[in-house]
C-alpha cells in the first residue's frame, strides 16, 4: 500500500513536471515539435499514465 502512494505521487509531480515544461515552449517551439498548446494537457495526462 505505500509503495502505491509513493508511485502516485511520483506520478503526479510527473504530471506537472511535464505541464511546467511544456507549458514553457513558445508556440513557435510547440510547432516545431508538433504540439499545439491545447495538446499539453493530454500529453501531461500521457505522462502522468506511464509514470503510474
Amino acid at each position: 500500500m505505500l509503495l502505491s502512494i509513493f508511485r502516485f505521487i511520483h506520478a503526479v509531480r510527473e504530471y506537472y513536471r511535464s505541464m511546467g515544461e511544456l507549458s514553457n515552449l513558445s508556440d513557435r517551439e510547440l510547432a516545431d515539435i508538433g504540439v499545439s498548446r491545447g495538446d499539453i494537457p493530454r500529453l501531461a495526462s500521457e505522462a502522468f499514465h506511464r509514470a503510474h
